[in-house]
């Protein structure tokens, strides 16, 4: 499976893919996050969309339901 960086706090996120099978690493928003398939982040910036060297789901809006689904449709279409 794939191995995703998911932004701090969203544990139940992290939780929640792990139950997928995927291995999943917590960061904070000051980290050097690199080598990742995917990422989850609380928001997109404008401006600042090079910050990760991998594709990212945005949170904002969404439920955990909502992420979890989002992660698995990007990481289908990036195969």
């Amino acid at each position: 499976m794939a191995k995703i960086a998911v932004e701090e706090p969203f544990d139940d996120v992290k939780t929640a893919l792990e139950e997928k099978g995927h291995e999943v690493t917590m960061f904070n928003t000051d980290e050097n996050v690199t080598g990742y398939d995917l990422g989850v982040v609380r928001a997109i910036n404008e401006g600042h969309n090079d910050e990760f060297t991998f594709p990212v789901v945005s949170m904002s809006g969404m439920s955990i339901n909502d992420a979890v689904a989002a992660v698995e449709s990007r990481l289908s279409q990036m195969q």
